[in-house]
């Protein structure tokens, strides 16, 4: 299966649905603080997704068995896909927000890492260079550019740092389907995988554990964490390969990359 090549209408939904998602990880940000669950963070953005938005929060009962929740929250030593639960959130605590925002039929995917209190050294630091490496892979797009490439330059980043790429999980292809092709891993060889084209939509998000690479998935069949229970952390964008660059459909305004790179 070849990636599906999006047509400027397909492309100008694809903005508004980017642009919804980024706003609900602008707005969470204040009510990420000590004492706070993470299910009621999930009620705010679920809220603000269906009665504000007018959009339909992706996650919820999605998959097999059904998502149970519409965002996922990952703290600490969770990757991906964490439940959003009664649990309190505690000074230190670091927390990725995943955010996917379905509207007119299709879909803006995003994440980023929230912080409770202050950080640890080892948590900034991990929580930085998994950011440097995901802005590093995306100034990289551009039409002939290949997947190889791109997991290369994040490969090399997080493991320069003595971390450590999770491999189970990557990015996707993304449009009216929540996931398509091509996938996107967040390893690999210089000059290998499929070639990037103008109208290309996938995302980004590498996975950056501080320990060991290596995942367990919990009963719940959803959440995974990391095995030696080092801490994780990710951050994620929706993008689109323009004619002589990129696009982050998923931009928000507080971010030092620019939401459009050309390379012409």
């Amino acid at each position: 299966m070849a990636a599906i090549i999006k047509t400027p209408e397909e492309i100008e939904k694809m903005r508004v649905a980017g642009r919804l998602a980024a706003e609900v990880l602008t707005l969470i940000g204040e009510h990420v603080k000590k004492g706070v669950t993470t299910d009621e963070l999930n009620t705010i953005c679920h809220d603000h997704i269906v009665n504000v938005q007018g959009g339909i929060p992706a996650p919820l009962h999605y998959g097999h068995p059904p998502f149970p929740k519409s965002i996922c929250t990952s703290v600490n030593h969770v990757i991906c896909h964490g439940i959003p639960s009664d649990k309190k959130l505690k000074d230190g605590d670091i927390v990725n927000i995943d955010v996917t925002v379905k509207k007119e039929g299709y879909h803006g995917d995003t994440s980023k890492m929230f912080v409770v209190g202050k950080p640890s050294i080892m948590a900034e630091r991990l929580i930085r260079v998994t950011q440097e490496s995901l802005y590093m892979a995306i100034e990289m797009v551009r039409p002939g550019v290949r997947l190889g490439d791109i997991g290369h330059i994040i490969q090399q980043h997080a493991e320069k740092h003595n971390y450590s790429i999770v491999r189970e999980y990557c990015g996707h292809g993304i449009g009216a389907n929540f996931h398509e092709e091509p996938q996107v891993v967040h390893y690999g060889r210089p000059g290998t995988g499929e070639a990037l084209e103008p109208g290309m939509c996938f995302t980004i998000e590498p996975m950056v554990n501080a320990g060991k690479r290596y995942s367990k998935l919990l009963p719940d069949q959803w959440t995974v964490v990391t095995k030696d229970r080092s801490l994780s952390a990710q951050w994620e964008h929706t993008l689109l390969v323009t004619d002589d660059g990129v696009e982050i459909l998923t931009h928000r305004d507080e971010e030092t990359i620019p939401r459009i790179i050309s390379h012409s």
